[in-house]
């Protein structure tokens, strides 16, 4: 059987559990995964009717909106707007073509009615306040987990990360939608007149992957998905990459799959690795993966997986390949001047300490390494720019001959 992620399912909201118990869990999961599913069964933090509109507002933003418009808003160095297919390389080490997806990244709203760019007409100004409310619960979700990361790291003061995420400050936070077209058979003729017209469409089996492997650049991701969309795949410390259930077993029924929440490279380099940056990515799905399996589950945290004619592991009940994939992430960043030093837990100095004792600069433990969660840069805003120069090469050299 080919194996799944074995990432927890934490209830922050659990009543039967105490505040230092649920700090505990998420710290142990954020050291042992880089990844964690937040269980969304209440409408404490972020509702499942908040959620399925913004889906609703990305199929009007992608597919309801003409390229026309959507160029009109083309990203910037700034990190905002509509990227088209293949502009951004999430892995341009390993990538032959850049990454088969679009993207609409939204940066803050000064107002609920006003936003900091320009956005298309599908969207605005009619949904531009639903846009700044649901980015405005994401921030105050990831203010409410960095608290308990310091609880559970036991910092000094415990809300030492979350001081640094002041929304009124200036910061690389973004809240992204994703789109990646559907997956489609075609002989190899109307493949190569697909590929001429650029139009996104995405030839299934092919050597391309629909996003890059990488590790996020900020603080904490909040990763939203539709049930039964596969693709996302994580890095595990033996070297092997495994799929990520939408849904994991226990969630099934759920109001909305948990969020799943992925430690960036900013809390790897304020903690020495001891909070894990994990490489991630999104495979392309294969209509040869089986909708159903007579094997039981690996985790308690992941349902059945079986493995397609590609070589690519899938879950049982993720075989949406028909459709177009959506997601939604929510990328947090500490105020762009944070110093990037060292954090006032003793847990992290005996950590930092261990590891220098062994002349590793291994990030998360043996096994994986992940060269950007090393400490290399001093201010969270030069290390963004540093990835996103990477990830938009193209975009930065006509900035600067421009």
């Amino acid at each position: 059987m080919a194996p799944t992620s074995t990432i927890p399912v934490i209830d922050i909201n659990a009543s039967h559990l105490s505040r230092s118990e649920i700090a505990r869990s998420l710290a142990e999961a954020a050291i042992e995964h880089g990844f964690v599913y937040i269980r969304n069964n209440s409408d404490i933090d972020i509702p499942a009717s908040d959620i399925d509109a913004a889906f609703d507002l990305s199929k009007k933003l992608f597919v309801g909106t003409s390229v026309e418009e959507k160029q009109k808003c083309a990203i910037g160095t700034n990190n905002r707007g509509w990227s088209g297919m293949h502009s951004e390389t999430l892995d341009p080490k390993n990538q032959r073509v850049g990454d088969f997806k679009e993207a609409f990244n939204f940066g803050p709203f000064p107002t609920p009615t006003t936003p900091s760019q320009s956005l298309p007409p599908t969207i605005h100004p009619a949904l531009t306040p639903q846009i700044s409310l649901f980015r405005t619960k994401c921030h105050t979700l990831c203010l409410r987990l960095l608290h308990l990361f310091g609880e559970g790291l036991e910092v000094s003061p415990p809300s030492y990360f979350a001081d640094s995420h002041d929304p009124a400050r200036e910061s690389g936070t973004i809240l992204r939608h994703l789109y990646y077209p559907p997956v489609i058979k075609s002989s190899p003729a109307a493949a190569a007149a697909a590929a001429a017209e650029n139009d996104g469409s995405s030839e299934e089996g092919g050597n391309d992957i629909r996003a890059g492997a990488h590790s996020d650049y900020g603080s904490v991701t909040l990763l939203f998905r539709l049930r039964g969309q596969p693709g996302l795949e994580v890095l595990t410390r033996s070297n092997e990459w495994v799929p990520v259930p939408v849904a994991p077993e226990g969630t099934e029924n759920d109001p909305s799959p948990p969020i799943l929440v992925n430690i960036g490279d900013l809390l790897s380099y304020w903690t020495g690795g001891l909070l894990r940056s994990t490489v991630h990515r999104v495979v392309f799905p294969s209509s040869s993966s089986s909708s159903s399996s007579s094997s039981t589950t690996t985790s308690t945290s992941s349902p059945s997986s079986a493995t397609n004619g590609n070589g690519t592991a899938t879950v049982a009940g993720e075989t949406d390949t028909s459709s177009p994939r959506y997601s939604i992430a929510f990328f947090c960043h500490p105020a762009g001047d944070t110093e990037l030093g060292a954090v006032p837990s003793e847990r992290v100095k005996k950590h930092v300490s261990a590891r220098e004792g062994r002349g590793k600069a291994e990030v998360g433990g043996p096994g994986v390494k992940n060269p950007y969660a090393e400490r290399r840069v001093v201010t969270a805003d030069e290390h963004l720019q540093m990835r996103l120069r990477a990830s938009y090469l193209a975009l930065y050299n006509a900035d600067e001959t421009a």
